[in-house]
């Protein structure tokens, strides 16, 4: 536990942050005692001061000559189009041209047709919300540190090994990424939103950078009191309703993004899993990005975990899926997973039961002790080589593995609707029987339910129309590796962006804010 009094502790470290910087107060101090040599110069500059007056009156007196000279000589007359700029207007679009030069990122001007959905303002919050965190790296987890996987502006290690698997052009566009990022990738690229905005009067949404997953990680686990566990939260919702934008909506049009799923973050009682923080008061309003969201509540949106795959251009887009749609695949279903031991009738191993009575039909990897956390070379080839791929829930009701299967093009089967289908609206279509394959769980625990056979009375032109399906979602599903995004493709975080702007639009239609 982390006593407030600890010189590292988060308290201590935003007290600090709020100390006035004591070298400027010196400095200051100093230039008030200089005054005393000054009133002695004072003086001097008397008697000096009657001389240079005589010398201004005779060089303006001079001027005027000059000029009424001047004016008295005929000039020939220059045309000037109508609409060449005027001096002025040239010294205020070079001004304004420098201005913009120097701000980095560009930020968005009021003729940006692009941004007609709205702009974003990003709260410059006091470093213990996020960079601290990061520099912590190395005590984010109980176990081993996390600096490798958080590096990288999140993105992780080069995923070099994967170069027998994937094309070679695009190994550079792999990685190990961690499936707990999402705050540090979102925090990255909307400072280079082409829509974000220094002026919150001209904001549509705007955006708290704090790293909330990453900062209750390191609590969860061991004998950390409750207290531990939400004090960084608690400190962030008293910074942001300190706000002057905070008070006027009342967090109505306010977002973040919190990189773990939303049960981390909704404890009910101190002795139970996880922080508070969605009840802790000032929550409430704010929407909240989730890699997993709570069905029943408005403002927690899914989006997708991150995966290993982050294109640099349209053309890794393109260059991907083709490979995938051209693959060869020899498996009709796969699993990658692992049974939950001690669990009576695991559903995992009901799912491996039916791998091993297919025959030859499904291929499994075995992701015993989390070596499949963050994708593997195995877990890419199996998926790479079925039609289709088993999505039970995990330990919540959400995987990553659900992300990796669709970007490896093949064909999800969920047993849950909450796995998929109340989860991710923003990037999902209407239709799941478009992309997808849903089985009822309980015929597979009662055993009138064969997945091979459901899976196998889809005809070769049912799984390519779906596979297409896939392969179609794949840009929605990524985050790019560019600070700017993609060219023309939206990403998932453009998608992510232009649905919390759509929807502070049509609250504004039932709420006024106050």
């Amino acid at each position: 536990m982390l006593p407030v009094s600890n010189p590292s502790s988060p308290e201590h470290l935003l007290k600090k942050s709020r100390t006035p910087d004591t070298s400027t107060a010196i400095d200051r101090k100093s230039s008030f005692n200089s005054l005393n040599s000054a009133v002695n110069r004072s003086s001097y500059i008397t008697a000096s001061r009657s001389h240079c007056t005589w010398l201004i009156i005779s060089l303006l007196s001079l001027q005027l000559i000059l000029f009424l000279t001047l004016r008295s000589i005929p000039f020939p007359h220059r045309h000037i189009p109508e609409n060449f700029p005027s001096p002025v207007a040239v010294a205020t679009t070079t001004a304004t041209v420098i201005s913009a030069a120097s701000s980095n990122p560009p930020l968005s001007s009021s003729s940006d047709e692009r941004c007609d959905s709205g702009r974003v303002f990003v709260y410059d919050m006091p470093k213990i919300f996020n960079e601290v965190i990061l520099q912590q790296c190395d005590n984010l987890n109980p176990w081993s540190s996390r600096c490798d996987a958080l590096s990288n502006d999140g993105f992780g290690q080069e995923a070099t090994s994967l170069s027998n698997v994937i094309p070679k052009d695009l190994v550079q566009s792999w990685f190990w990424t961690d499936q707990f990022v999402t705050e540090i990738i979102f925090h990255n690229r909307i400072l280079n939103h082409r829509c974000r905005t220094l002026d919150p009067e001209s904001a549509t949404a705007f955006y708290i950078p704090f790293y909330a997953g990453l900062a209750v990680g390191q609590y969860l686990w061991s004998n950390y009191a409750a207290a531990d566990r939400d004090r960084h939260c608690k400190m962030m919702t008293q910074w942001v309703k300190d706000q002057p934008y905070w008070n006027r909506s009342n967090g109505w049009d306010h977002f973040i993004t919190m990189g773990r799923i939303t049960w981390d973050f909704r404890r009910s009682k101190d002795e139970d899993w996880g922080s508070n923080c969605i009840y802790i008061p000032g929550m409430r309003n704010i929407t909240r990005l989730l890699i997993e969201r709570n069905s029943w509540d408005h403002f927690d949106v899914g989006v997708p975990y991150p995966t290993g795959f982050h294109p640099r251009t349209d053309s890794d887009v393109v260059n991907w899926q083709d490979f995938v749609r051209n693959r060869r695949r020899e498996t009709l279903f796969c699993f990658a997973g692992a049974p939950r031991a001690g669990i009576v009738n695991d559903f995992r191993g009901l799912l491996l039961r039916h791998c091993e009575e297919s025959r030859g039909k499904c291929r499994t990897v075995d992701c015993t002790v989390g070596k499949c956390s963050n994708g593997s070379s195995a877990i890419l080839e199996t998926f790479l080589g079925s039609d289709f791929c088993l999505q039970p829930r995990g330990d919540s009701f959400t995987r990553r593995s659900i992300f990796d299967c669709m970007l490896a093009g093949s064909i999800p089967v969920f047993f849950w609707r909450r796995s998929a289908y109340m989860q991710y609206q923003w990037f999902l279509p209407d239709k799941p029987d478009s992309y997808s394959v849903f089985i009822d769980r309980n015929g597979i625990k009662n055993g009138t339910t064969s997945i091979k056979e459901v899976l196998g009375r889809y005809s070769k032109e049912d799984v390519r129309k779906m596979r297409e399906r896939v392969i179609d979602l794949i840009p929605n599903l990524v985050y790019a590796k560019s600070p700017n995004g993609l060219e023309t493709f939206k990403d998932a975080f453009d998608v992510a962006i232009d649905g919390v702007f759509r929807r502070f639009k049509e609250q504004e239609n039932w709420y006024k804010w106050r």
